[in-house]
């Protein structure tokens, strides 16, 4: 278990230019900006943001480059935005416009070299590798678009080679758990993190604080990414790291 501080990162779908799956922010002028979004969550001392292109169509494309341009400008934390890029020119064009990471989920599976290249160029720190994936009666399949096709890649053997081909760190999402709201996959969280020498995010499954210790203590995750129980306002990220702060896990107030 290292001392490094665990990360809260709420995470946005992005839909040219706006925020989509609901969001209900108090005293937000607009919940659909996200850069107002961006700006409140890290006010509200967020570790890190995500931001999701869902679009990523071509014209959507520069849209959400301005975006990030808007956001970079207006918060301070690093954050990571995903979707849409197939190339080493796509992620220049993130990095350059303000990202601080890119997330890759179908593009890294289709050609695995992009990792090798991205960390080659960029630096590892740059290359984050999304996994999705469920729990089949077979084991743990990694699965592409949005979830819809299932890949003959186990996540823990994919897990390891986007390690050693160069990324920083790995977003799990697990399909089984997210949205369900039960709690993140801790066991599946738990091999990754004691197999692999790269930080683990978890995601999926958050529906209570208790979930987010669970996720650190018993799933051994580097960081737990969250979207609809923060967007709703169900739980607040003050009361959460207070609340991690108190059960005596690591977290920057």
């Amino acid at each position: 278990m290292n001392m490094l501080a665990k990360r809260i990162i709420p995470c946005l779908d992005v839909k040219d230019g706006r925020t989509v799956k609901g969001i209900n922010f108090v005293n937000l002028r607009d919940a659909g900006d996200p850069v107002e979004l961006g700006k409140a969550y890290s006010e509200q001392g967020a570790d890190e943001l995500v931001f999701l292109d869902i679009a990523a169509t071509h014209e959507g494309r520069k849209t959400f480059t301005d975006m990030v341009s808007r956001v970079a400008a207006a918060i301070s934390i690093p954050f990571t935005v995903g979707g849409g890029i197939h190339e080493l020119a796509d992620v220049a064009r993130l990095l350059e416009a303000g990202a601080d990471k890119v997330s890759l989920n179908s593009a890294a599976l289709r050609n695995p070299q992009l990792v090798n290249d991205i960390a080659a160029r960029f630096g590892s720190q740059v290359c984050v590798a999304a996994i999705d994936a469920r729990h089949d009666e077979d084991g743990w399949y990694c699965y592409v678009n949005g979830g819809r096709i299932r890949v003959e890649r186990t996540l823990f053997d994919w897990a390891r080679e986007v390690a050693d081909r160069g990324a920083g760190e790995i977003l799990f999402t697990s399909m089984d758990h997210d949205g369900v709201k039960q709690g993140f996959p801790n066991e599946a969280l738990a091999r990754l993190s004691d197999e692999l020498s790269i930080p683990v995010i978890a995601s999926g499954g958050a529906g209570a604080k208790e979930h987010f210790a669970d996720a650190f203590r018993l799933g051994h995750a580097d960081a737990a990414l969250a979207a609809s129980v923060f967007h709703f306002g169900e739980i607040k990220i003050p009361e959460l790291k207070q609340y991690l702060r108190d059960e005596g896990i690591c977290v920057r107030l």
